[in-house]
């Protein structure tokens, strides 16, 4: 497949059906680092956690994936503090995995390895 961070989010109103389990490992080879996660509701998400020295480099990282989230048209649930940013991705439209959320985890990795 094509490199995930040439491939533009495709917007989702709903109707698709979410990545099955084979499928999303598939995809998860293909992001450095996240993990596949359930919610509570048993709803599968990507999630990774982001390291930094201090506040400020783990803000201003998070106001770059704000960035890349609205030029996408996906948007991650963010937690950050001192160090740290905690990363959370999922199609909440279909109530799982898509493509998608692969690409914006590519791009996420993308802006914090420059």
């Amino acid at each position: 497949m094509n490199d995930l961070t040439k491939k533009k989010c495709v917007p989702c109103e709903g109707g698709a059906i979410p990545f099955d389990i084979s499928e999303i490992h598939k995809y998860q080879k293909k992001v450095d680092g996240w993990e596949i996660i359930k919610d509570d509701d048993e709803l599968f998400k990507l999630e990774k956690k982001f390291n930094f020295k201090n506040f400020l480099e783990s803000q201003k990282f998070v106001n770059e994936v704000g960035k890349i989230s609205e030029i996408e048209g996906h948007h991650p649930d963010i937690l950050f503090g001192w160090g740290y940013a905690k990363i959370n991705i999922t199609t909440h439209a279909i109530k799982g995995l898509s493509e998608n959320d692969f690409i914006l985890a590519a791009k996420i990795d993308r802006i914090f390895n420059v």
